[in-house]
């Protein structure tokens, strides 16, 4: 298991599809690629959308299948786990797909003012301690990060398998004036048309839960 994480981790630095953004020393500084993901990454201009804690990047990969007009970035800290969405992305040759190897917190050092049209947040640990309330990825701390990077009318889009988790989130949306413009406590069997695909899209952790008969939980919201 070791050195099959290892292999990966080597593999990934060659991957063309795969940015490394990690702290080394006391700052870490923007990435060359902060506000020119479209112009040299993509090489398009088409919106950006971004996926937080992306783990093995099926969720990044099956949105960029279904929406080859968008450009999609996965991010998440764990290179073997990228390895797999990155190597599927290149196999399949979708050039509309990237991933960043960072934590979450760095994210104004990724993307510019503004330089993201959506993000999702797809199965977060919902932190349940009071003690890490601002650990949670749908915390007000964490919502004053993505809105530095999100554009005006840009959409956050929330799916999450715990109910606790979803019902913060409401109250964080409530609290704070922040526009909910969509949310089920049940999206498989909620009948009110949303997106085509986004039933269709499951994570690994999605198909789990839902083996297990835990409902998902689905909010889409502003935060401008």
């Amino acid at each position: 298991m070791v050195k099959r994480k290892l292999q990966r981790f080597a593999e990934i630095v060659d991957f063309s599809n795969v940015v490394q953004h990690l702290q080394t020393g006391d700052v870490l500084n923007p990435h060359p690629l902060q506000g020119k993901w479209r112009d040299v990454f993509f090489k398009n201009s088409n919106p950006i959308v971004i996926e937080l804690g992306c783990g093995k990047g099926e969720y990044t990969v099956g949105m960029a299948e279904a929406n080859p007009n968008k450009n999609y970035i996965g991010l998440d800290l764990k290179g073997n786990r990228i390895w797999r969405g990155a190597k599927t992305a290149l196999e399949n040759k979708l050039e509309n797909v990237g991933f960043v190897r960072t934590h979450i917190e760095n994210i104004e050092t990724v993307f510019s003012p503004e330089e993201v049209d959506e993000i999702w947040i797809t199965f977060p640990d919902p932190q349940p301690q009071l003690s890490r309330e601002k650990k949670r990825l749908t915390s007000p701390p964490f919502l004053a990060r993505y809105r530095k990077v999100l554009k005006k009318g840009g959409l956050l889009q929330l799916k999450t398998d715990n109910a606790p988790f979803y019902e913060y989130t409401l109250q964080v949306i409530k609290e704070n004036n922040l526009e909910l413009l969509d949310h089920t406590a049940d999206l498989y069997e909620d009948s009110a048309e949303k997106q085509p695909w986004l039933k269709n899209i499951r994570t690994h952790y999605e198909n789990i839960f839902t083996v297990k008969g835990f409902k998902i939980c689905y909010i889409q919201f502003g935060i401008h």
